[in-house]
């Protein structure tokens, strides 16, 4: 087959593939078109999910005639001061968004420029320009666009349901919204009621007042503010406290230089910034915003202009684990049981009467009128009833001094009073109370313990008198003879007893008396889940969790008064204590005020 040159309509349509890939495709170019010419006001309408009809309406500075005439020409774009493609400072630069949608679609613009008296209008339908027209507008640009894929009838059969398409839309205009606090945007149509982002004050209060508007009020009660920089590099934004997560990773909004991205580099950062505080199943939600010199990015990688390349992208990974740790561990205390009113709600009385219940009808009490009920009656109730009040001794030792001391009242996590059921400590402060998960909060401070250790100058190890053999399957003690020098690091020296069996000589000292076995199988099934591509420190980190959870105090075991005290001190000592290692809340607090609420007394 002959080398031909392909017709120029056809040469658009081909472009058109790259850059229009459904409705919301032709919503990001247009938006973003009306960003970058100044707008402080974006309107945006779609009809039949965007398959029937687009408008995006601004009041930014708008076209001259003669640059109306070129816009909608390939690779004509006013958003490159010069042939520098290394210093991209707009959202848009390949001059192929217009001709591209009017290649497969029918595209009407109307634009008025301030030095113009009036405005103009343009059409465009499939490929073909009409000449322009004088119109009436009174700033900015309005832009039409109906019947999408018109001229390309196949990719109508690859898009889906209105509504889904109108979803893709709406995700669209929100990362837009919140890349761009200042502008004020409007999203209607007749899939969904109209919503409207006002413009937000500058400054790290209104972009969070923006993020609420979008993400919710939950977010904002639980956003944390993080801030790096280094280089001339600024990573900025919010993240949610672990009390806040998500089944996936939707709720991840990364932005660079303003503009909306999904990159695998910041996405792996903030997945390993949160490790220590979430389980493997949850996904924070963030809204991290990076910035930093043009000629450090290369915004040129995808048409559709959603990925980017980083020149130092270990400084920016490094930044964002950093800046995300460091707001973390200012919040550490805040608890996933704690942020979002889950302990509060959880106390909620479950019974309520139902209709017109007399309580002097209930069988407890006798019948009669309310005048002849005498102290008889009174005890023909008690005693039946009162069984339900008989609930046990204390699992704990008790005999604290009827006032606690001011000193303890006035520590965040109070003193404490007693133990319940063997797992949870009850303490007392100035204006409420708290219950603590004695295994969850001895398993955070352990864990804290065996990093700093490993950070100062190696966990201490203590050798046992007799090598412990622990019989396990081939192989499992082939996978953890491959990691032994690994564990070797945190005090847990092991040799191959046999083809299947593990001597254990030493063991971290801060564990105490611990289960071996237990431990060496748990090590053995995190292990099996690893990537060979997980960096060393994110395993070491694996290993630590699972040795702190087999080092803590567990469940089950009583407390002395002395020693549950000395563990709220430890938690107050420690960052991160809010959670343990798994993810898990270690306590929860009750205000007086909220408790007052539950009883009607407020």
């Amino acid at each position: 087959m002959p080398v031909r040159q392909l017709p120029e309509q056809v040469v658009n349509r081909i472009a058109a593939g790259e850059v229009v890939e459904r409705p919301a495709s032709v919503v990001k170019e247009l938006v973003e078109n009306a960003i970058d010419a100044g707008a402080s006001r974006i309107d945006i309408f779609t009809d039949g999910g965007g398959r029937r009809r687009i408008g995006i309406t601004d009041d930014g500075g708008g076209m001259t005639c003669d640059d109306l005439a070129l816009a909608v020409d390939r690779h004509a774009t006013s958003k490159l001061d010069d042939e520098d493609l290394l210093r991209i400072r707009t959202l848009g630069f390949r001059g192929e968004a217009l001709p591209s949608i009017g290649a497969v679609a029918k595209l009407g613009i109307t634009t008025r420029h301030a030095g113009e008296p009036h405005a103009w209008s343009l059409s465009v339908e499939g490929g073909e320009k009409s000449g322009i027209m004088p119109a009436a507008l009174s700033q900015g640009t309005r832009v039409e666009v109906s019947d999408l894929f018109y001229a390309t009838p196949a990719r109508l059969k690859f898009l889906k349901t209105d509504r889904t398409e109108a979803e893709a839309i709406r995700e669209v205009v929100r990362r837009l919204a919140m890349a761009r606090p200042e502008v004020a945007f409007t999203l209607a149509g007749e899939e969904r009621a109209p919503v409207t982002w006002a413009a937000a004050l500058p400054g790290a209060a209104g972009r969070l007042t923006r993020l609420g508007d979008i993400l919710g009020a939950d977010f904002r009660a639980s956003a944390i503010e993080v801030r790096a920089e280094r280089e001339g590099v600024v990573v900025e934004g919010f993240a949610a406290a672990p009390s806040l997560t998500r089944a996936n990773a939707l709720g991840q909004y990364l932005f660079v230089n303003g503009r909306p991205v999904r990159d695998k580099l910041i996405l792996g950062a903030v997945r390993a910034a949160y490790s220590d505080y979430l389980p493997r199943d949850r996904h924070p939600v963030v809204a991290l915003f990076v910035t930093l010199d043009p000629e450090g990015v290369d915004a040129n990688v995808h048409p559709a202009k959603t990925e980017v390349r980083f020149r130092n992208a270990g400084l920016v990974r490094a930044l964002i684990v950093h800046a995300l740790k460091e707001g973390l561990a200012r919040e550490g205390k805040r608890t996933a049981a704690n942020s979002d009113g889950a302990a509060i709600a959880s106390f909620r009385p479950s019974f309520a009467p139902r209709g017109n219940w007399d309580w002097r009808r209930s069988p407890a009490y006798p019948a009669g009128p309310l005048s002849s009920f005498d102290g008889s009656a009174a005890t023909a109730f008690a005693e039946p009833g009162q069984a339900a009040f008989d609930v046990g001794a204390p699992t704990a030792d008790v005999r604290f001094q009827e006032t606690p001391s001011a000193d303890l009242l006035d520590r965040p996590l109070g003193a404490a009073r007693t133990q319940i059921h063997q797992t949870y400590i009850v303490s007392q402060t100035r204006d409420g109370l708290i219950v603590v998960d004695q295994h969850a909060a001895h398993e955070r401070i352990v864990y804290e313990r065996l990093k700093a250790s490993l950070a100062r100058n190696g966990v201490q190890r203590q050798m046992l008198l007799i090598p412990e053999i622990v019989e396990l399957d081939e192989a499992t003690v082939e996978r953890l003879m491959a990691r032994a020098e690994e564990l070797a690091s945190f005090g847990l020296a092991i040799e191959s007893f046999g083809p299947g069996a593990v001597a254990v000589r030493e063991m971290p000292s801060l564990l105490g008396k611990t289960d071996a076995a237990s431990l060496l199988r748990d090590l053995a099934e995190h292990m099996a889940e690893w990537d060979e591509a997980l960096p060393l420190e994110r395993r070491l980190m694996h290993v630590a969790a699972t040795m702190a959870c087999h080092g803590s105090v567990r469940a089950g075991r009583i407390l002395k008064p002395e020693e549950m005290n000395a563990l709220l001190r430890e938690m107050e000592d420690t960052p991160n204590s809010g959670q343990c290692n798994h993810g898990r809340p270690t306590y929860v607090e009750l205000k007086l005020a909220d408790i007052e609420k539950l009883f009607g007394r407020r």
